[in-house]
């Protein structure tokens, strides 16, 4: 790096990396340089490898996913954030109310008053069901913490474990009662149910199995069902503008208005099957993908958001609508194997979901670096051709953005929350405070 804070070997008119814009705003080369350098300035007294979080960004596509909305409220996804003060930021924000916790012990620590004196979130919905017979017997023993928490729930050998703990416990009715939410599956079946595009969720998938379960619920005096969710994982999780494959996108968009007709139609009639069985607090649906379509419907009353805070790289192939990019992880530069190869210490922060360069993170500052074919992310070291990789030297920094939003929390402590040139918070990470929930 020079003395005036610029990053060697940046060649001003270098494109950015291909898969992506590459930088933090998609607007001009001259703007994307200048948030780098002020990125730079922020954190020049850091020692790599660490994560930040560009706050004027993050607001920008809070604002944005807000106005996406139509008035409904946002319920905040945490595994895109797994940072305490980021997910308690978001709660605070207008439109947004509740989260969307992946773990039984996260929901339980997202219900508790905060080390620093903030109060424990009041809405906690766990999006995946639980079989963690301690967290549960924690659970049937806090009468706070079972009015915070609803759990997911997509069978009746579900509800045979719940009551089973909550007979260990000795409390066979508590009250109040554990809350339900009950997951209809959102994926599109053609063929007669031999063809499936979409994640495997739950089993229940039409409207006449999910109101046989909400009857099933209605039976346990111990158990109360206040929710349903459908995640529409083909239309929220997939992007439908990749760069470089014009038929796949084409393939993409037709399925996704085709599933998006058929769910909603299944949805409403599941949810109508449900509510002649009792009344909900809530319907959940979508996801940062799908925000503006999900909310839509009428049957939905709130939206799951959480990746689009961040911006991470998939959502780079999204047509309709593409966050800002807000979130970074930045490397040191330790040797030059070879003439034009620089090699930085670290960098298999790989993604998870199908295996492919789609889920290795994108170097993006200096533009026009690129991984070696036979080397990509390492897990001690990632070399790294290009012409920036010219002029870079041993203590030089490389800016990355990770495929997804909230898995690179577990790689590091705390996020360095940035507002202008300097670091306004270091918020710990889940990681940070000694929790490895997954």
């Amino acid at each position: 790096m020079t003395a005036d804070g610029t990053v060697r070997g940046r060649p001003d008119s270098a494109p950015p990396p291909a898969g992506g814009t590459g930088g933090p705003e998609r607007g001009s080369e001259a703007a994307r340089r200048a948030t780098f350098h002020r990125l730079e300035r922020a954190t020049a007294d850091l020692e790599p490898p660490f994560a930040v979080v560009d706050l004027p960004a993050w607001r920008r596509n809070a604002d944005a996913l807000t106005r996406r909305a139509l008035a409904k409220p946002l319920r905040t996804a945490t595994k895109s954030l797994r940072c305490r003060s980021l997910i308690h930021r978001a709660e605070r924000l207008p439109g947004w109310h509740g989260v969307l916790a992946f773990t039984l012990p996260e929901a339980l620590l997202l219900a508790t008053d905060t080390p620093d004196g903030e109060s424990g979130i009041t809405d906690v919905v766990v999006g995946y069901p639980t079989a963690d017979r301690t967290a549960l017997r924690r659970l049937a023993t806090d009468p706070s913490a079972r009015e915070r928490i609803t759990l997911m729930v997509d069978s009746v050998a579900h509800l045979d474990l719940l009551e089973s703990v909550l007979g260990e416990v000795g409390r066979p009715d508590p009250e109040p009662p554990l809350r339900l939410c009950l997951e209809l599956d959102a994926s599109l079946r053609l063929l007669g149910g031999r063809a499936h595009i979409g994640v495997r969720r739950s089993p229940v998938h039409d409207p006449a199995s999910a109101r046989a379960l909400a009857e099933a619920i209605a039976r346990r005096p111990g158990l109360r069902l206040v929710g349903m969710m459908a995640y529409e994982a083909q239309i929220a999780g997939i992007g439908d503008a990749p760069a470089g494959a014009p038929l796949r996108a084409l393939a993409v968009r037709g399925i996704q208005r085709l599933s998006g007709a058929e769910l909603r139609e299944r949805r409403a009639a599941a949810v109508a099957a449900v509510r002649a069985v009792t009344p909900l607090e809530f319907v959940n649906g979508g996801g940062t993908g799908s925000v503006a379509r999900t909310a839509a419907e009428p049957a939905v009353t709130e939206i799951a958001a959480g990746s689009g805070l961040y911006g991470p790289v998939l959502f780079d192939g999204y047509r309709d609508f593409r966050p800002i990019p807000a979130a970074f992880f930045a490397l040191t530069v330790v040797r030059r194997p070879a003439p034009g190869i620089v090699t930085v210490l670290g960098g298999g922060w790989t993604a998870s979901g199908p295996p492919g360069r789609d889920r290795l993170p994108l170097p993006v500052f200096p533009a026009g670096l690129r991984y070696l074919p036979t080397e990509a992310a390492g897990e001690v070291q990632t070399p790294l051709v290009g012409a920036a990789a010219r002029d870079l030297r041993p203590g030089d920094r490389v800016w990355f953005r990770h495929a997804k939003a909230g898995e690179p929390a577990e790689r590091v402590n705390r996020l360095h929350v940035i507002d202008g040139d300097r670091i306004v918070e270091e918020a710990p990470t889940y990681r940070g405070e000694g929790h490895a929930f997954i």
